[in-house]
């Protein structure tokens, strides 16, 4: 994964790839699930089968020495990358939610 998340970074990585690598790490990386695993056997659905077959897709739309040079700088890092940003925007989508919810419920207080 982290040597998908530098490839999606590369200059001489198609735009295409881009986004569909940077989705992929926004998605694997955010507490919402397309499937929410309280669901028995299907909760897990998108991390078993789902996320994988997506990885796959990013990792074969890199072109083959851009992803090669991302893997062994990965497999030398010691940090896994962050992202403040994909963070805020889950902390404002998860925000938003509970603001809609709140001027939903908010007659049946009253």
């Amino acid at each position: 994964m982290h040597a998908l998340w530098l490839a999606a970074r590369d200059p001489r990585t198609p735009w295409y790839a881009k986004a569909v690598a940077l989705a992929i790490a926004a998605y694997a990386l955010s507490p919402i699930d397309l499937i929410p695993d309280v669901i028995p056997v299907l909760g897990y659905l998108d991390e078993v089968i789902l996320l994988p077959l997506a990885i796959l897709l990013a990792i074969r739309l890199v072109p083959r020495e851009v992803m090669a040079e991302h893997r062994a700088t990965a497999a030398g890092a010691a940090d896994r990358p962050t992202s403040r940003a994909g963070a805020a925007f889950i902390l404002a989508l998860w925000l938003a939610m509970a603001a809609a919810l709140l001027w939903w419920l908010w007659p049946l207080v009253e």
